[in-house]
């Protein structure tokens, strides 16, 4: 898939930089760190900027958000389990990434879609509780925007700094993926031994 990512990149620009993330918003397994690294990394040998690859990506993550966020809209937590459990095979989803991410939301509310926006996978799951729970859409845009656009910055200016080895990127956004899901599953399952507790003191 690496591969194929950069082929389209090299060969569309902008548009294709656009066109991935968003894609990469619907289809979570489609992984945005090979996009924006190599897209930084495309700054030292094309003619595309920093600002041009970071913009682009920016907006095709918002367009893919708000698609993701309709679906929450229309659609509640029941049904969403009923699709992950017959495709998530597909898509390399499993039921529990749909609860990590609305009860991140449900806990942390509007800050939840703004850190969830820098953790992958996660960072396009959260849109949908974001619309089942009928979030106005003003505010999710606005912190879905500030997200998105701090973890593009930082990922096109790594790829830009490091040009060739750009793919040495990878191995440490790896490393901070499992950290960040051992993290959550610890603070998710603190939760539910709080909760437990509190109603025994009941």
């Amino acid at each position: 898939m690496q591969i194929w990512i950069t082929n389209f990149m090299e060969h569309f620009g902008y548009l294709g930089t656009f066109l991935l993330i968003l894609i990469e918003n619907i289809f979570p397994p489609i992984p945005s760190e090979v996009i924006l690294t190599f897209g930084g990394f495309m700054t030292t040998n094309t003619n595309m900027t920093i600002l041009g690859v970071v913009s682009s990506a920016t907006a095709g993550s918002i367009v893919g958000a708000f698609m993701l966020y309709q679906v929450g809209r229309i659609i509640n937590i029941a049904k969403l389990e009923n699709i992950v459990k017959r495709w998530g095979h597909i898509l390399r989803l499993k039921v529990e990434d749909i609860h990590k991410a609305d009860t991140w939301f449900h806990r942390y509310g509007n800050r939840a879609v703004f850190f969830c926006r820098m953790i992958p996978l996660i960072r396009s799951l959260i849109s949908i509780p974001a619309g089942m729970s009928n979030m106005k859409l003003n505010t999710f845009l606005l912190y879905t925007t500030a997200g998105t656009l701090i973890w593009n910055v930082i990922l096109v200016s790594a790829g830009a700094a490091l040009g060739e080895s750009w793919e040495k990127i990878l191995r440490f956004m790896e490393i901070y993926s499992n950290v960040i899901y051992v993290i959550l599953g610890l603070a998710v399952i603190a939760l539910f031994v709080l909760q437990f507790f509190k109603k025994k003191l009941k």
